[in-house]
């Protein structure tokens, strides 16, 4: 099939190479032109296990193609994707104002049926408001359909959510475009939930919301733990054996991060309210959230007395591993936090460091993990790379100044690091160490 998706970020990356991957022929569009003439040349602006060698294989088949020109994206398909960003507002809403310049821009540049497909994350009726711009700027009786099919890609596994779904969501309104992403999503054998506009809307922001919701739940937990002296991990895994619960989002640790939870998250909350619904749980599962920083950075202090002028040790940055994604990471306002108590922080994660220095000047880059733990009196753990797993911990503690780990995800065996000498403190494992 000949498919365009305008907006070259993370979605529009994945779902393109994807795409081209199953055998169709896709343009993806972007406004960025410094951005399409890298891709062009085959530097991709973000990092996701395999996409680069998935774009550069499908560029030489000649079935994935890049354009700053919306007009070449419409002419030259049948179904274009809209996968433009949704930022956050200052008052939590989402920002659509892509979505309302690529839907008028769709709309000026057809000439025959298209089905535009909504692929960004939007609040419920915005396919309502799409479906209105363009018969507001269509320049004659043009038939089109809208349809919403969120994405649910895990950075750092997106290529494989995408190939291997759980399910794949459909809202529409017409049998004619049933019959097209039918076709489409074939290849998958995937189930596929056929359903309204509207409802496949609300699936998106239910389905993360409710995801944030056991990531604090598991996080409230673990305060209780460390107050009684449990193991959040042994509640969790007796916990998720049950079938109704099941084990997924139930790690405790610093709180989740990224591009999808915080945002969505928030804008369920804004959609609900001016609907009338004061949605008070999805509160309380934010605020749990930002509480869980600052336990952590109350553990640091509870451990160092003092962090003004102590050298800190930082093993990740980027919000979850496998990406170097550090929108609304939790390390960036723990390390904030560090540095407005006068720390000296020295960090490393094999992927975030670049985008990180735009954030801090004065934090100490370093080349590896060891590099970070010479002269540290504490070493956190903000991020589970699995190259931290595999650490040298008798190297480490010679380098430490003082042999303390704080691991924000329980990551590591407490014993065999207690046994080596460490003094091991984790999140809802007993390590609160409060006076």
């Amino acid at each position: 099939m000949k498919i365009s998706i305008v907006g070259s970020g993370y979605v529009g990356l994945v779902s393109g190479a994807c795409f081209a991957q199953l055998g169709n022929k896709v343009i993806c569009v972007d406004n960025n032109k410094k951005k399409v003439a890298a891709l062009k040349k085959g530097h991709i602006p973000i990092y996701e296990p395999g996409l680069s060698e998935l774009i550069k294989s499908n560029v030489l088949k000649k079935r994935l193609h890049f354009t700053d020109s919306i007009r070449e994206g419409v002419e030259n398909s049948e179904i274009i994707f809209i996968a433009v960003g949704t930022p956050p507002s200052e008052n939590g809403e989402a920002d659509l104002t892509g979505i309302e310049n690529v839907a008028a821009n769709i709309a000026k540049n057809m000439k025959s049926y298209r089905l535009i497909v909504e692929k960004s994350t939007v609040p419920v009726e915005t396919g309502e408001w799409v479906k209105h711009t363009i018969k507001s700027y269509i320049k004659k009786d043009v038939k089109f359909d809208v349809a919403s099919n969120p994405e649910f890609l895990r950075e750092g596994q997106a290529i494989d959510d995408f190939m291997h779904p759980d399910r794949i969501v459909v809202g529409l309104e017409s049998q004619t475009a049933r019959q097209k992403m039918e076709l489409l999503y074939k290849p998958l054998n995937a189930p596929i939930v056929f359903t309204d506009i509207k409802s496949a809307e609300l699936i998106k922001h239910a389905s993360n919301s409710f995801l944030a919701t056991k990531i604090s739940f598991i996080n409230a937990v673990s305060c209780i733990c460390d107050k009684v002296g449990a193991d959040v991990t042994e509640v969790a895994r007796g916990m998720g054996l049950d079938k109704r619960i099941g084990p997924g989002f139930l790690s405790a640790g610093i709180g989740y991060g990224g591009s999808c939870f915080p945002k969505d998250l928030e804008a369920f909350v804004k959609i609900s309210e001016k609907l009338g619904y004061n949605f008070k749980l999805l509160k309380a599962v934010k605020e749990i959230n930002e509480n869980q920083k600052d336990e952590f950075v109350q553990k640091i202090k509870n451990s160092l007395w003092i962090i003004k002028d102590k050298n800190i040790g930082v093993l990740g940055i980027s919000f979850k591993p496998d990406t170097d994604d550090i929108r609304s990471a939790p390390a960036i306002d723990i390390i904030k936090s560090l540095e407005a108590e006068g720390a000296k922080v020295k960090v490393y994660d094999p992927q975030a460091m670049d985008k990180t220095k735009g954030i801090f000047k004065t934090v100490n880059y370093c080349k590896d993990p060891y590099a970070v733990c010479k002269g540290a009196e504490c070493l956190l753990i903000l991020t589970e790379w699995d190259e931290f797993k595999e650490l040298d911990f008798l190297k480490i503690k010679k380098l430490m100044r003082r042999p303390i780990i704080i691991d924000g995800r329980n990551i590591y065996d407490s014993r065999r690091l207690e046994k080596i000498g460490f003094t091991y403190i984790s999140v809802g494992r007993g390590g609160l160490l409060r006076k």
